[in-house]
């Protein structure tokens, strides 16, 4: 049988009835204290025929926050309203995976602990303004992380593996994209470092490895992805030479027998132009199981699948507005039109009331 959308998959541990997967997309729907509701677990089960849902970004601790109303997955309290979501796409005959998170720069001191500076790889401050809870408000400078307190945060995503593994997800993806935290290491526009997680390639992918190195000392190789975006300009990221650099990233990773490497190939959230890329060398280089990410629809999608360029792809605004998504495909049915005004924050409307094919 060829493979194509429609046909099943395993990634590392995770088998997958289909290769269509929901991209990680940050809705900003949660209850107080980062806890999952009830609107959530409606919204995750609605989307459950994907062959994998990768969740919103999901911040590994209190400083990791960098938008309102966010889930967490580092208390308790987390850990239960998570677990009534995974117990939900696993009754539909779903797959779920959570998608680790630390904002790093893109944060402002009114949505951290005792109004504190963001951090980050060095104290450069990126253009743009924050999302808080007062409105728009400009980013700030933040504070140059000292090499003493980067345990502390490869601890944090360790920690918030065991809570995610508690909360019955199938894996974890480690959020290394779209110039947060991990992203700002390994992008020399926003790391000016010049000890030994700065400067080189090697330095500059150092906390990425030890992050995946120990989270997959927590859930096993075989349940841990990784997402990069080597060329997205969102939230003002650069590098000078990003081929280069995501070629190693992608050796780097290619060992630590991952259960896939999820790739955004270009820009995402009008940040601007992406610098021009070679991802089917990326690919190559990966040699792993792989998810290619960015404007596929579904001819695209089977012929990228096909070629064996990606072993699946992941739809993002498509399974907003569409949680049967898999069947619309299926059926070539056309799609329901997306309504932009309520995809971050709100209530039903937009997030769980759009409409399934009827019979």
């Amino acid at each position: 049988m060829a493979n194509d959308l429609f046909s099943p998959v395993t990634l590392g541990a995770i088998h997958l009835k289909n290769r269509m997967v929901m991209a990680p997309l940050t809705r900003n729907r949660s209850g107080e204290h980062g806890v999952p509701q009830a609107i959530n677990v409606t919204y995750y089960e609605q989307r459950a025929s994907a062959g994998l849902i990768i969740t919103e970004a999901t911040p590994i601790s209190l400083m990791a926050h960098g938008y309102p109303a966010l889930p967490g997955i580092y208390t308790d309290a987390q850990i239960a309203g998570w677990k009534k979501i995974t117990d939900a796409v696993h009754a539909k005959g779903g797959k779920i995976v959570i998608q680790l998170w630390h904002v790093g720069r893109i944060s402002h001191p009114s949505l951290l602990p005792n109004g504190a500076l963001p951090v980050a790889p060095s104290a450069i401050k990126p253009a743009g303004q924050a999302f808080t809870y007062q409105g728009l408000q400009d980013y700030v400078a933040p504070r140059a992380l000292e090499a003493s307190e980067l345990p502390a945060i490869v601890a944090d995503y360790a920690h918030a593996t065991k809570a995610a593994l508690a909360a019955g997800f199938d894996g974890v993806e480690v959020h290394a994209a779209n110039g947060y935290l991990l992203d700002q290491f390994l992008r020399d526009g926003s790391n000016q470092r010049i000890d030994n997680y700065g400067g080189s390639f090697e330095n500059r992918s150092r906390l990425l490895l030890e992050v995946t190195k120990a989270v997959i000392a927590v859930a096993g190789a075989d349940k841990v992805g990784v997402r990069l975006s080597p060329v997205n300009p969102f939230n003002d990221m650069k590098d000078s030479n990003p081929q280069a650099l995501f070629n190693y990233v992608a050796k780097a990773l290619r060992p630590l027998d991952l259960a896939y490497l999820h790739v955004v190939e270009g820009g995402i959230h009008g940040g601007g132009e992406a610098d021009p890329f070679d991802f089917v060398t990326l690919r190559k280089l990966y040699q792993g199981a792989y998810i290619a990410n960015l404007s596929y629809d579904k001819a695209r999608g089977n012929a990228a699948i096909a070629s064996g360029h990606a072993d699946a792809i992941a739809y993002g605004v498509p399974f907003i507005a569409n949680p049967d998504l898999v069947a619309r495909f299926k059926a070539d049915a056309p799609l329901n039109v997306p309504d932009v005004t309520s995809f971050y924050g709100g209530s039903e409307k937009g997030y769980t009331d759009y409409p399934f094919l009827t019979a």
